[in-house]
């Protein structure tokens, strides 16, 4: 297991004379989605062209001329983070297909949970797969259609995929955006009042190119893009609401808003709640950069303790969570953080991060703090213990490496050194982040904090099962009980 990950960024234009070079910059505001590869496929009427490979998005299009010959007025882009599918080249997305009929482009974030099954039937059925990753199934499932119409062919395949998922699909003459029953995974609509639409897994892609936000696309349905505008429509029943609640927690960025809510506000609503579920005597609150910023912000004011940066971050360093090894990760936290001895020395610290994983960059960060002088270094977790592994789209599919899965509090503090530790309740996450839908959770996925799993785990369940901690148990049990 490689610790909490980013599940994808996707990205995508229509009816722009330079859509490749508008994809370019929006997949820049996804980059913290992923630091693996990226690719861009354009259209332009006619032909699908393609450029893909591993690197940030600066580096795979360093070559000026790459983006020069990805002509067209439509495109889609997609950097990754690997949840399914081994880190190479083959399985860098977009992927382009071209059948003797059509072209097809396509690019996924999120994780398929009975990709396993469908892949075998397949491969029975004579389906020849040229990568490791699950977003492929999709095509060969279209392409064994019976159906009249790509659309159709298209909507009834949507609907023998399970997990959370979206999908941008691009033909010569259509884009298509999909966004699975639960709406585990984000996906928004932009306009510009020339009719250039743009769809992105986050607001602040598409409010960082100057697109006007138009609408999200909601649970089960398919946005279809095309020379007639836009429609939107199901593909099959919505399901429960179930938007991942660490989307708020740490993915997103904290300009973008999800399903109506603003990330920055939720985080700070996590740190204020935080501060009066587990209150600290400290002299000054210090949070973790970045995505910890924001709760760190809301419990000083609401404790009423000084805000201080205590902890400087290098920002051309990538994001621990995302590097594909353990080593590579505990290398990066060395060279991505310092404390400052100016601010922290003798005084008692309110560390305020967003979660706990392994426990590895938590006890790192307080060795760090109390290396520079801190009396005391108190832990505020602005998120309930991590406790289950995700199936979803997030590389966290295993208990193994999962510290609240495995110690008591009183064992975790111990471990990272902390003089005091403190999570986030389960409701005090829903109640400050503040979804209003009719669902469990008021419409969160909370399955890393509770084992509650909205779309299932189909091919992962007898392993799920089968790798419970005594900690998980019981937690499954006090929910059964309730």
């Amino acid at each position: 297991m490689r610790g909490i990950n980013e599940e994808c960024g996707v990205f995508g234009v229509w009816n722009h004379k330079e859509a490749s070079k508008l994809t370019y910059f929006g997949l820049h505001s996804l980059q913290h989605r992923g630091q693996e590869g990226a690719g861009i496929i354009s259209s332009d009427g006619e032909t699908l062209y393609s450029y893909r490979n591993l690197g940030l998005v600066s580096e795979v299009f360093k070559d000026k001329e790459i983006l020069y010959n990805l002509v067209g007025s439509s495109a889609i882009g997609h950097v990754r983070y690997a949840t399914a599918g081994d880190n190479s080249v083959r399985n860098v997305q977009p992927f382009l297909f071209d059948f003797y009929d059509m072209s097809i482009g396509i690019c996924h974030n999120g994780n398929l949970v009975n990709a396993k099954t469908l892949r075998l039937e397949l491969e029975k059925n004579g389906a020849i797969f040229h990568s490791s990753s699950d977003t492929e199934v999709l095509i060969h499932l279209i392409r064994r259609s019976k159906k009249e119409t790509f659309e159709e062919k298209l909507k009834e395949s949507l609907g023998k995929i399970k997990g959370g998922f979206t999908y941008l699909i691009l033909t010569k003459n259509t884009l298509y955006g999909a966004v699975d029953p639960n709406s585990l995974r984000p996906l928004v609509i932009g306009k510009t009042e020339n009719d250039t639409y743009v769809m992105a897994s986050e607001t602040c892609a598409i409010d960082n190119i100057g697109v006007e936000f138009l609408c999200n696309v909601k649970a089960g349905q398919l946005a279809i893009i095309d020379k007639d505008g836009l429609k939107i429509e199901n593909y099959t029943t919505p399901d429960r609401i179930s938007i991942a609640a660490m989307e708020y927690v740490y993915f997103a960025r904290p300009d973008s808003n999800i399903a109506g809510v603003n990330v920055h506000t939720a985080r700070k609503n996590t740190g204020r709640t935080l501060a009066r579920e587990c209150p600290a005597d400290a002299d000054i609150v210090v949070g973790v950069p970045n995505s910890s910023l924001s709760a760190a912000s809301g419990f000083a004011e609401e404790s009423g303790l000084p805000y201080e940066m205590g902890l400087i971050k290098n920002q051309y360093i990538a994001r621990t969570f995302i590097q594909p090894t353990q080593e590579l990760r505990e290398q990066g936290v060395r060279m991505k953080l310092s404390a400052v001895k100016g601010v922290v020395k003798g005084k008692r610290v309110v560390m305020v991060d967003d979660s706990i994983v392994r426990g590895t960059t938590c006890k790192r960060i307080v060795k760090l703090l109390k290396d520079a002088g801190a009396l005391e270094v108190h832990v505020r977790i602005a998120s309930p213990p991590f406790v289950f592994p995700s199936f979803y789209g997030i590389d966290i599919s295993t208990s193994r490496e999962l510290i609240a899965a495995n110690k008591t509090l009183e064992e975790i503090k111990e471990i990272i050194g902390a003089d005091s530790l403190g999570y986030l309740s389960e409701q005090g996450l829903v109640d400050s982040i503040g979804l209003k839908f009719d669902a469990p959770y008021n419409g969160l996925c909370m399955d890393c904090f509770n084992g509650d799993y909205p779309a299932g785990l189909y091919d992962y369940e007898e392993d799920f099962n089968n790798s419970l901690t005594d900690i998980q148990r019981r937690i499954l049990e006090r929910k059964i009980n309730k």
